[in-house]
């Protein structure tokens, strides 16, 4: 399993060869077993196969043909409406549909989510994880009918590799990890962290093809610019909002 994580690529080109069942549930299953709080498992993996469905799907998802290709698409949803039905049919008053409870869900969410793509990595399978779910997350509410207290947080696609990137590159341990207690960067700390990913060949490519200085300024002005990521935060409050989830105190 290390060795599967060491030569983790994000793979956005398959075959459209199925992945037999038995694999499939070995996948899912280890999915289960991700740590989860309090034991709760308040998420929900929505498998979709259907090519009419993953169609639709690949329509919101920016139209990401690996959406197409790979031939099973999972959804990881935050998920307190099933957790909150067994309360109350146990008789027992659910307190969820709350913030901090949408974030709880959230994260057990991601945790089996990381699972499955490890379980699916093993098998030999290929992932790719899709920012655009809390973009579109009212739109995939839509065509998975997803219920009140369920929110999609982020989705994979599965499938066998039609391609083999080479592997992306990572910060040094010192620029993510804190000994005891955090400590800030100082300007130099900064430039040295980035020293390595701003000297690479990719980077002078990305430097030349968005006319930009610095490697920053291709993620605040092309990629993640403050205009979108204020759209997106907007849209996906009202979402979240809009399925039962609460920003503020309310009573009930």
């Amino acid at each position: 399993m290390i060795k599967t994580i060491f030569n983790h690529r994000s793979i956005r080109k398959y075959r459209s060869e199925p992945i037999p069942d038995r694999i499939l549930n070995e996948i899912l299953s280890a999915g289960t077993r991700a740590s989860t709080t309090g034991n709760m498992q308040v998420y929900s993996i929505v498998v979709t196969m259907d090519e009419t469905l993953r169609k639709r799907l690949w329509e919101v998802h920016f139209k990401q043909d690996m959406v197409l290709q790979a031939p099973v698409v999972m959804t990881f949803c935050a998920d307190f409406n099933r957790f909150s039905k067994w309360c109350r049919q146990r008789e027992a008053n659910p307190g969820y549909n709350n913030f901090l409870s949408f974030f709880t869900a959230s994260i057990d969410a991601l945790l089996a989510a990381q699972n499955v793509a490890l379980a699916a990595e093993e098998h030999g399978l290929g992932i790719c994880y899709l920012g655009t779910t809390t973009y579109m997350a009212e739109k995939i509410i839509e065509i998975l009918h997803l219920p009140e207290l369920v929110v999609p947080v982020t989705t994979l696609v599965i499938g066998y590799p039609d391609e083999t990137p080479d592997l992306t590159d990572r910060l040094p341990l010192e620029g993510v990890v804190h000994d005891e207690v955090y400590k800030d960067y100082k300007p130099e700390d900064i430039d040295r962290i980035y020293q390595e990913k701003e000297a690479l060949p990719l980077t002078k490519e990305l430097l030349k093809e968005n006319k930009k200085e610095t490697l920053a300024q291709v993620f605040t002005d092309n990629r993640y610019t403050k205009k979108d990521n204020t759209c997106f935060s907007k849209a996906f409050l009202k979402t979240i909002e809009q399925q039962g989830f609460r920003m503020e105190d309310e009573e009930g």
